[in-house]
């Protein structure tokens, strides 16, 4: 099975923006359990900005452009090396690709992702993707993968994965009432039946942002799943186990 599998900035660092080590670990461990089984996995991950906010001492994610580029480029040593360290404890290696939206605009690039990728988890490595926000500028243009949702759904299609897990901070898409929605068969009025997304001082993200890939991501026919990244929640969830939100392929 094709999964792939996005966590985002809040789910991995704690409120001040440090890396959160516990979660980060078992978060490793159950995507390489998911690769030892056999599964081809891609490991979309937001952070580096957060790592470098972290270590240049700064309060809260900036809103300059060049601050944030600035944050991405001493962040990202931080954040692939804490991943190298924790998969190779699992005997899995990792390879780091970073993105941007002109990867996924012009064919010919697009399509020497998907084969990079394709070569990548055949070979049994787990590919870390994440945003070059060190060069992207698709801030100033009004563009973003909101914080990597866009880029998990731009990579399960391409890939033409089985399924997209989108980890948050919550136990999945919750009610009005704040109660987990466990599944999700049509789009019809869905914002009037869900709580308002919220988004931190870390992250472009949020529900809705969320949302928008969902609906995408199950009109291409991959089964998508919102689910809490603080947990271990991975291995029940591909069981059929009712701990998250499941959004089927056909769902609209």
């Amino acid at each position: 099975m094709r999964i792939v599998v996005k966590v985002g900035t809040h789910a991995i660092a704690n409120k001040a923006g440090k890396p959160d080590h516990a979660a980060l670990k078992r978060l490793v461990a159950q995507l390489s359990s998911l690769r030892k089984s056999g599964h081809e996995v891609f490991f979309v991950s937001s952070g580096a900005v957060a790592a470098g906010v972290e270590a240049l001492g700064l309060k809260s994610r900036p809103t300059d452009v060049n601050d944030v580029q600035m944050c991405a480029a001493v962040g990202q040593a931080r954040f692939i090396y804490e991943y190298e360290r924790l998969f190779g404890g699992h005997g899995v290696k990792i390879g780091q690709v970073l993105l941007t939206h002109f990867d996924f605009e012009d064919h010919h690039r697009a399509q020497n992702v998907r084969k990079s990728l394709d070569h990548l988890v055949r070979s049994g490595i787990v590919p870390i993707i994440n945003e070059n926000d060190v060069v992207a500028d698709e801030e100033l243009k009004g563009k973003t993968f909101g914080d990597n949702d866009w880029l998990s759904f731009l990579i399960a299609r391409l890939v033409k994965a089985d399924v997209l897990v989108l980890l948050t901070t919550v136990d999945g898409l919750l009610d009005t009432q704040g109660k987990k929605i466990p599944r999700v068969d049509s789009f019809r009025n869905i914002a009037r039946l869900v709580r308002a997304g919220e988004k931190g001082s870390l992250s472009r993200g949020g529900m809705d942002s969320k949302l928008r890939a969902v609906k995408a991501a199950v009109s291409s026919g991959i089964d998508t799943y919102v689910a809490n990244g603080r947990k271990s929640v991975l291995l029940p969830l591909l069981a059929g186990k009712p701990v998250g939100t499941f959004f089927p392929g056909s769902a609209l």
